[in-house]
């Protein structure tokens, strides 16, 4: 009589590209992109190396696909922020909350998630793909969109001259992203969450009277 085989413990049947996926993401939360390796997603799944190509090519792939993932968390820190503004007094106030709280959650992630933050844009990107739907991760709006959507508001409510605009989210995307990681990987870091604080507000104050 032949021995029953171990009871594998991981992976056993289903989607296998979704947990291969979550392997990466798990790899990129505590080590950035660079702990992204393909055959380590296939030990952690429990399934051969050749089972992993049927889903992705190489390693590029698996880390492309992070990167994507990676980014709609850093969307659903963002949009989390925008859900829970109290009412404003009116929409020119309304939409300037509405920038700080979308500059409020992209640095409140990159101290909470620095692996993931990391790994969010490590993967090289123009703007004509930095907001295409594979880089939604399967959210509605990337982290630019929603940057961009908050600024075209506060021209309709009359908080940012319309001459102003042209290119207002990428001044303030790269203000809001230097800080960011200045406090996770920068002289600033002995701030950590602390820098969220006083500075983070100094900076939001200078990104929304600097537009």
């Amino acid at each position: 009589m032949s021995a029953t085989p171990p009871t594998r413990s991981t992976y056993r049947h289903g989607d296998l590209r979704r947990a291969l996926l979550d392997a990466g993401i798990e790899m990129a939360r505590d080590g950035g992109p660079d702990a992204v390796v393909l055959r380590e997603a296939t030990r952690r799944v429990g399934v051969a190396p050749n089972a992993a190509y049927r889903h992705f090519a190489d390693r590029q792939a698996l880390l492309d696909a992070v990167c994507s993932a990676a980014q709609a968390t850093l969307a659903d820190a963002m949009e989390c922020q925008l859900a829970v503004l109290p009412p404003a007094a009116d929409d020119a106030a309304a939409a300037r909350a509405r920038l700080r709280a979308v500059g409020t959650g992209y640095l409140s992630f990159a101290v909470a998630e620095p692996g993931l933050f990391r790994t969010a844009f490590s993967v090289p990107a123009d703007l004509s793909t930095a907001s295409s739907p594979d880089k939604r991760g399967g959210r509605d709006r990337a982290p630019l969109e929603i940057l961009t959507d908050v600024l075209d508001e506060m021209v309709k409510a009359g908080a940012l001259a319309p001459q102003r605009r042209p290119r207002a989210e990428f001044l303030a995307w790269s203000a809001v992203h230097g800080l960011a990681t200045l406090l996770i990987d920068g002289p600033l870091r002995a701030f950590g969450s602390a820098g969220l604080g006083d500075l983070g507000t100094r900076l939001l104050d200078m990104v929304e009277k600097g537009l």
